[in-house]
């Protein structure tokens, strides 16, 4: 992996760093490609059963890095093409893809500021720990773009329609604790507490039973855009396969000896 973010495998967790803080970790080129591959390599992993996605320094990721922004669209006009925005297609679907297909649990440590595809980062996760000095800001109309990262679809499905139309169409600072009444952050946490509570959080999600959680994700989005009866039948097509884990026997071996089960994943 690139030095721009950083990747590490112990005891069943992937922490994937983003690692630009001298920019506040915004997404150039090269840091873009690398979370992708990260994330691809995180989820082909079977050693992997969680992944944590935080951030070094004092942001968690400020979105697209606008220098290398400016510079590109500068080339594009010279030369009449328009492969600038190409990036959308080329990087920022395929992370929020790995990030919400990810067939294990993701949890997003939010350190500082998300703004832009650093808020839809975040959003595509499936826990949100928040440290108290973070602020979330969709910034996209602040500089005449319309969203992308899945936050058209990720940010209204968490917030509702009308609240997160306001938050794009007048992009504003939102506190952690706004956040955390928005259902944007699950836990907010001070944040010198942040790196070792995230962390907590994700080790407890890699113990956990990785087929079923894989299966909730997929029942959850399937649900979103479903109807009942079809969810019905996707709960009763992923229940049989859960069923027939180990981990399900695992489960309730140990809570017929009342004791904690130690699930393979």
């Amino acid at each position: 992996m690139a030095d721009s973010v950083l990747y590490e495998v112990s005891g069943g967790l992937a922490t994937i760093t983003i690692n630009r803080p001298e920019a506040m970790n915004a997404m150039n080129t090269e840091a873009k490609a690398a979370l992708r591959d990260a994330l691809r390599s995180a989820a082909d992993d079977p050693a992997v059963r969680a992944v944590l996605l935080t951030a070094t320094g004092r942001a968690f990721c400020v979105g697209q890095d606008l220098k290398e922004h400016i510079g590109s669209l500068m080339a594009d006009r010279e030369a009449g093409t328009g492969q600038t925005m190409s990036t959308v297609k080329e990087h920022y679907n395929p992370i929020v893809r790995a990030l919400a297909g990810m067939p294990k649990p993701v949890v997003a440590g939010v350190n500082g500021a998300a703004a832009g595809a650093g808020l839809g980062f975040a959003l595509a996760a499936d826990y949100r720990v928040v440290a108290d000095t973070a602020k979330f800001n969709t910034s996209f109309a602040g500089v005449a773009l319309t969203a992308d990262s899945g936050v058209s679809w990720t940010l209204q499905r968490v917030v509702g329609p009308g609240r997160a139309a306001d938050l794009l169409l007048f992009p504003r600072n939102i506190t952690a604790q706004e956040a955390y009444d928005l259902g944007i952050a699950n836990k907010v946490v001070p944040a010198d507490e942040l790196a070792a509570e995230a962390e907590k959080v994700a080790r407890a999600l890699a113990e956990g039973p990785t087929l079923a959680y894989a299966a909730l994700k997929e029942s959850l989005a399937y649900a979103a855009d479903h109807s009942l009866d079809e969810a019905l039948d996707k709960e009763d097509e992923l229940q049989g396969k859960a069923g027939a884990s180990e981990d399900h026997a695992i489960a309730v071996q140990a809570f017929i000896a009342k004791e904690k089960p130690k699930y393979l994943g």
